[in-house]
């Protein structure tokens, strides 16, 4: 008698970024500093109360991001971590193998799991030359089937970044009927003029829903809270297929204090951009293809040297993010940790 589902067989494992004691960690895009004092009194708190069941509907964490928004509560769902509210997208638009989702590909490892996991079909698109979304291609790939389309921007794990014309265009094209998610979780590290922001889409596209997360700039990867946003009836949607008391008591006081102090933490992130055109400039200096990035990783196209360019960094005590065949994706970190970064590049290029 088969009891599990024989598909799942065949799922792809989400692989998280290794943790090796003595070496340094430039695998998950995390940030490497500690969250500021005020927040880890805050979660210290919260943790005295880890006796009760955090409020289900995350009432004042919402609210205060609905207004930090300019939007309604009502338009404001929070979640665990922005990988579940994926998950939830999928849950509310598909029903079963015939229904499809469209993505990039390379992109987020998780898109191709959330899918199966619900049963649906995938159909990844493959990026342009230039390490980019083809959103004409995307567009075109979009049929009667297709329920869901996400969109990375920036892209992890290439780092680009789809401008605001690129995605109005992709959004006529695609008409009013399939719900496009603009997954930004790396959105406070973008400095580029003309990267699409999807508060400034979203009340003309009822069919429009952003993701954003408390993970990366935020320094709160470890709590898990992501949060989208959209038109009412998508975001009461989501809310309905979420797992209860998923935001933990502790993972709501800590996001809610991180916003107290969002001054503090996003000026952190000019120095990551700083970093990250020192390690670019760095690595193509040494010959490598590295396409612009607009988040706080890069991006190296190794191909067939992907799982070589991982093991001799591993020798050199940096552990990387391997994507075989086509990659391997790298955390812009401290000066320090980049340094030593670059230092192991430049002994495999040589």
């Amino acid at each position: 008698m088969t009891l599990i589902r024989a598909d799942l067989d065949a799922l792809p494992a989400y692989v998280p970024g290794r943790a090796v004691p003595g070496a340094v960690k430039l695998a998950s895009n995390e940030v490497p500093l500690a969250p500021p004092a005020s927040v880890l009194a805050a979660i210290a708190d919260a943790a005295a109360g880890g006796n009760r069941y955090p409020d289900l509907a995350v009432t004042t964490l919402t609210g205060r991001l609905a207004a930090e928004l300019d939007l309604p509560p009502e338009r404001v769902a929070v979640g665990c971590g922005s990988v579940s509210l994926c998950q939830q997208l999928v849950n509310i638009t598909c029903v079963g193998p015939g229904d499809e989702v469209v993505y990039a590909w390379r992109s987020f490892e998780a898109y191709p799991i959330v899918t199966q996991v619900a049963g649906a079909t995938s159909r990844p698109v493959p990026l342009t030359d230039d390490f980019r979304h083809d959103l004409d291609a995307m567009a075109a790939a979009v049929g009667p089937a297709t329920r869901l389309v996400m969109v990375c921007s920036p892209n992890n794990p290439t780092g680009t970044v789809v401008t605001r014309p690129e995605l109005e265009r992709f959004l006529a094209a695609v008409g009013p009927d399939v719900l496009v998610a603009l997954d930004e979780a790396y959105y406070e590290y973008v400095t580029a003029d003309d990267a699409v922001d999807g508060r400034d889409l979203v009340d003309a596209h009822p069919n429009l829903v952003v993701l954003r997360t408390f993970s990366k700039a935020y320094r709160l990867a470890g709590l898990r809270v992501g949060y989208a946003f959209g038109a009412p009836e998508v975001i009461a949607a989501l809310r309905k297929v979420g797992s209860p008391f998923a935001v933990s008591v502790v993972a709501q006081a800590g996001a809610l204090a991180a916003l107290d102090v969002k001054d503090e933490l996003l000026a952190s992130c000019a120095e990551v951009v700083t970093e990250r055109v020192r390690v670019r400039d760095a690595l193509l200096g040494m010959g490598f293809t590295v396409p612009p990035t607009q988040s706080n990783f890069v991006w190296l196209a190794l191909g067939e040297r992907t799982a070589a360019f991982a093991a001799h960094h591993m020798d050199h005590k940096v552990i990387v993010r391997p994507f075989a065949p086509d990659g391997v994706r790298v955390t812009v970190s401290s000066p320090e940790e980049n340094d030593l970064l670059l230092a192991a590049a430049g002994a495999f290029a040589s």
